[in-house]
C-alpha cells in the first residue's frame, strides 16, 4: 500500500540502500520515485496468512517457493515492489538473495486505499514483467478472487471465483477452495467464516 502519493526521487542504488537499511518501513520504487508502504487491516493480514498456508500445503511436490510480503520483487531496472505474496519457480531466486527477479505469480490482497492502484497502474507494471504468468487479486470485503492469466505477451484473461468455487492457478497447477482464504475473516455484515 502506497503511503505517500508524491514519492521521493532517487536513483536505484540510493533506493536499494534506503530500503535495505530502513528500520521503520519498506519502500517500493517506481520509475525513480520511492514510496513508503502503509500497514494493512486485520482481514488483510488473515487472508495473506491463509493464502500462504494454502499454497505451502499444495505446492510441496514442485520446485516453486512461496514468499511473504517481506520479499522485494524486481519487475524491471526501474521498478521494485512488495507484493502481498509471490511465487517463484526459478532456482536463481533461492538462497541469500534480497530481491526476487523471476516471479511467476503475484498476489495482492485488496484494500479500499489501494484497490484502484492494484487494478490499474500496478497491474500494468506486473504485465510488463515477462516472467509473471498470473496476477491474483483477493477481495477483503467479500469472497471474491480474480486470477488474471497471461495467454500471450499482450493478452491476459480474467478468471473470477466466488463463494463455493475452487480457485485454479494454472501456472503452478494447483487449486484450492476459496473458503480457505476467508477462514476467521469477518466480512462486512457477516460473522467470521470458519470454513
Amino acid at each position: 500500500m502506497v503511503d505517500n502519493p508524491r514519492g521521493l526521487y532517487m536513483n536505484v542504488e540510493e533506493y536499494l540502500e534506503l530500503d535495505s537499511n530502513s528500520l521503520d518501513g519498506r519502500y517500493e520504487y517506481i520509475d525513480g520515485y520511492v514510496y513508503m508502504l502503509a500497514g494493512g487491516t486485520a482481514n488483510h493480514s488473515i487472508i495473506g496468512g491463509n493464502l500462504i498456508t494454502a499454497l505451502n500445503r499444495l505446492q510441496q511436490s514442485n520446485s516453486c517457493v512461496v514468499y511473504t510480503s517481506d520479499m522485494r520483487v524486481r519487475l524491471s531496472r526501474k521498478r521494485y515492489v512488495y507484493p502481498d505474496v509471490t511465487i517463484s519457480c526459478d532456482p536463481r531466486d533461492l538462497g541469500e538473495v534480497s530481491t526476487l527477479e523471476h516471479p511467476r505469480l503475484v498476489f495482492e490482497v485488496l484494500s479500499s486505499s489501494t484497490e484502484a492502484y492494484d487494478r490499474g497502474r500496478k497491474f500494468s507494471y506486473y504485465r510488463a514483467c515477462p516472467t509473471i504468468q498470473e496476477y491474483v487479486l483477493i477481495d477483503t470485503q467479500r469472497q471474491a478472487v480474480e486470477v488474471f492469466r497471461r495467454e500471450t505477451e499482450n493478452l491476459w484473461t480474467l478468471h473470477a471465483f466466488g463463494p463455493g468455487d475452487t480457485v485454479e492457478l494454472a501456472s503452478i497447477n494447483i487449486s484450492f477452495p476459496i473458503a480457505a482464504l476467508y477462514k476467521n475473516v469477518a466480512l462486512p455484515d457477516e460473522s467470521p467464516a470458519d470454513a
